[in-house]
């Protein structure tokens, strides 16, 4: 559970570098007090329009106008109920006026919506943006790209990245273009203080992977995180709008709220508590024989064995889930993690970053470079000592500072529509 104070949010969207509108819209509605919160919660809420001659900026207005509008109204149905009637609602209004003007046939947009209250988070999904939830250093994608790329994945079983010779930007269910449209709820996921949620559109998550993006979540706060984001989407030639909502809990984090109460003690599977059993049985075998007691014996004994081979079955077959991807987790009944990838920073990942803060300084004109210089040298410099001391997590922060001084100038003095060549290739 969290409460109402310690909930901080930041956000950014961008044109990019190759669009010449943004389609993107985002929607931010905070409870004012504490007894609203508690009856209503916090909504953030980013959709991608799509559809030309700003027919998709039309759609995406309407879902971050409507939705955290319909949700509240309809909250006495419970939170899962009042996220999808407002989907619908919404995908009936979007549709409407496009059966009513010809000139806004195939209007359309994804809406990917972030609902906090007192028991946890609640998201309702349709379409490819993507929300994202940071805890101890893994961040975790909670929805499933409505694609397909990640369809064909899931029928296939394979991750959609392994796919080749299919679009990526196919998208199969949105607002919209049909008259009913299935929205995707989940809910509640439990909050931990420290937990970091991401809402972003598909010109991050194309641009940047789940590891860049986890690693500075965690390494910078969410003002600075977004805008960071931001700017390495386009500098990897931001070929589409780009939106970031990064919302925090405050407070201690994951770890250290679990330390504090004393949860903090690994959970052990029900198999080895199963084998540890078996072979508590076994010893009492010998007990129950030196007493005289031989049928005691034999059905300790037996009791025994099947607890130890029942629970050698289950760890066979925990170790094989855990070899298996972790994507597509479709058990009934569960909230589901579609990715999930841990975020430690590595060397690899700082030598990357310096490569590329190298190639950006040769692009910089002789003014930017003057403009950027002390900012740059100061983190930089921080990023350097760091590295020596051997705290890659330091140094990446600093090197993230460093980096934002100057790409910051340098996609400022592009060109719209400027062929260009990425820098800073993904890493992982």
């Amino acid at each position: 559970m969290i409460g109402f104070d310690p909930i901080e949010h930041a956000f950014r969207t961008d044109v990019g570098i190759r669009r010449s509108h943004n389609q993107d819209a985002l929607g931010v509605h905070r409870s004012s007090d504490a007894v609203r919160w508690r009856e209503q919660g916090h909504i953030f809420i980013v959709a991608d329009g799509m559809g030309g001659h700003a027919v998709g900026e039309k759609a995406a207005a309407k879902a971050v106008r409507d939705i955290p509008h319909l949700v509240p109204k309809h909250a006495s149905e419970g939170p899962s109920a009042a996220i999808r009637r407002a989907f619908l609602e919404t995908n009936a209004g979007i549709h409407a006026i496009g059966q009513e003007n010809p000139e806004f046939r195939g209007l359309g947009t994804t809406a990917s919506t972030l609902w906090i209250r007192p028991e946890g988070a609640y998201i309702g999904h349709v379409g490819d943006s993507r929300v994202y939830r940071l805890r101890d250093g893994v961040i975790e994608q909670l929805t499933f790209d409505h694609s397909a790329v990640w369809e064909l994945a899931k029928r296939q079983g394979m991750r959609p990245e392994e796919l080749q010779g299919v679009r990526s930007n196919v998208i199969l269910r949105s607002l919209g273009p049909e008259p009913v449209v299935e929205v995707d709820v989940e809910g509640p996921h439990p909050i931990l203080p420290g937990d970091t949620f991401l809402i972003c559109s598909d010109g991050l998550s194309g641009q940047l992977s789940d590891y860049e993006i986890g690693s500075i979540l965690s390494a910078l706060p969410p003002e600075e995180a977004s805008n960071f984001l931001v700017e390495l989407a386009n500098l990897r030639g931001g070929p589409d709008n780009i939106t970031v909502m990064i919302v925090r809990a405050g407070g201690p984090t994951g770890a250290e709220s679990k330390a504090a109460s004393g949860k903090g003690w690994p959970q052990v599977p029900w198999s080895v508590w199963s084998m540890a059993g078996g072979i508590v049985l076994a010893s009492l075998t010998v007990v129950f024989w030196a007493l005289g007691m031989p049928d005691a014996a034999f059905f300790a004994f037996i009791l025994g064995v099947l607890a130890v081979a029942v629970g050698l079955g289950g760890l066979m077959v925990q170790m094989r889930k855990a070899n298996e991807t972790d994507f597509f987790e479709d058990e009934p009944g569960t909230l589901h993690v579609y990715a999930r990838t841990e975020c430690r920073v590595e060397q690899g990942l700082l030598d990357k970053m310096m490569k590329a803060e190298e190639a950006v300084l040769d692009r910089l004109s002789e003014t930017a470079k003057a403009e950027s210089s002390a900012e740059y040298s100061k983190f930089r410099g921080e990023a350097d000592r760091a590295r020596t001391a051997g705290d890659l997590a330091t140094s990446f922060r600093a090197h993230c500072r460093a980096m934002h001084a100057i790409v910051s100038r340098f996609n400022s003095g592009r060109q719209k529509g400027e062929v260009f060549n990425p820098v800073w290739d993904k890493y992982k």
